[in-house]
């Protein structure tokens, strides 16, 4: 029990100072995580709403 709590605990704080790398994480390397990527590398605050709407909202 204790793991999952790091683990959602990390992927947080990795989702927040580096999206891609968040939502990677958790979804694996596929179309969410491109898309999180180059909303990332256009600017980072659409790349970071997108990685938290993906992870926690969804």
């Amino acid at each position: 029990m204790k793991d999952i709590r790091i683990m959602g605990i990390l992927v947080l704080i990795l989702t927040v100072l580096i999206p891609p790398l968040g939502v990677a994480m958790k979804h694996g390397l596929g179309a969410t995580t491109l898309i999180n990527l180059v909303l990332t590398l256009l600017f980072y605050i659409p790349g970071l709403i997108h990685g938290l709407y993906v992870n926690y909202a969804r």
